[in-house]
């Protein structure tokens, strides 16, 4: 009996442990998302009608704030079908930002990176039939108050460049 309950203790305790706000090292406060940091990307928060460059539909996106306003989660609805979410944090570890994407099809996509002069880019490797493909993804505010997501890939270790995405979003007209 007094096994059991030992057993019970620690588990109570280490779920206790779990439940305790995290401090930092320097301040002993709890942790927040609310530094400046933090907020570089609520430019992209919304719910989007999402366009090709020359104005056929793309897709649907909603990115919300989550986790204590800690982390903006992407939900994508393509044109065609496919379906994906992505997970979008600032790392005070790395002092960048980093992006999870993962889709229907079974893609993940692991992309880091800054906000610079207004210009939000997270870079990345993938592998596809054995061959690395970098990923550059920049996402940049239009004067309209809507959003360019523009995606470039190479085959070639980056000495060039070619377009596979460029959306523009236009923030969804709320249904009545």
């Amino acid at each position: 009996m007094s096994r059991t309950v030992s057993i019970i203790t620690s588990v109570i305790a280490v779920m206790a442990i779990g439940l305790l706000p995290r401090a930092s090292a320097q301040t002993g406060k709890p942790l927040s998302c609310d530094a400046p940091e933090h907020r570089q990307f609520d430019f992209w928060l919304g719910d989007w009608e999402v366009m090709t460059p020359d104005g056929k539909p793309a897709g649907r996106n909603s990115i919300t704030l989550e986790l204590k306003r800690c982390v903006l989660h992407e939900r994508w609805s393509g044109a065609g079908g496919m379906k994906g979410e992505s997970f979008n944090t600032w790392d005070r570890t790395k002092k960048q930002w980093h992006q999870t994407w993962v889709s229907d099809d079974g893609s993940l996509l692991l992309l880091d990176g800054t906000f610079q002069n207004g210009v939000m880019e997270l870079t990345g490797a993938s592998v596809a039939s054995g061959s690395q493909t970098l990923n550059r993804i920049r996402w940049s505010s239009l004067a309209d108050g809507g959003v360019r997501q523009h995606w470039e890939v190479s085959s070639d270790g980056g000495k060039t460049w070619k377009t596979a995405f460029d959306g523009r979003y236009r923030r969804s007209k709320p249904a009545h």
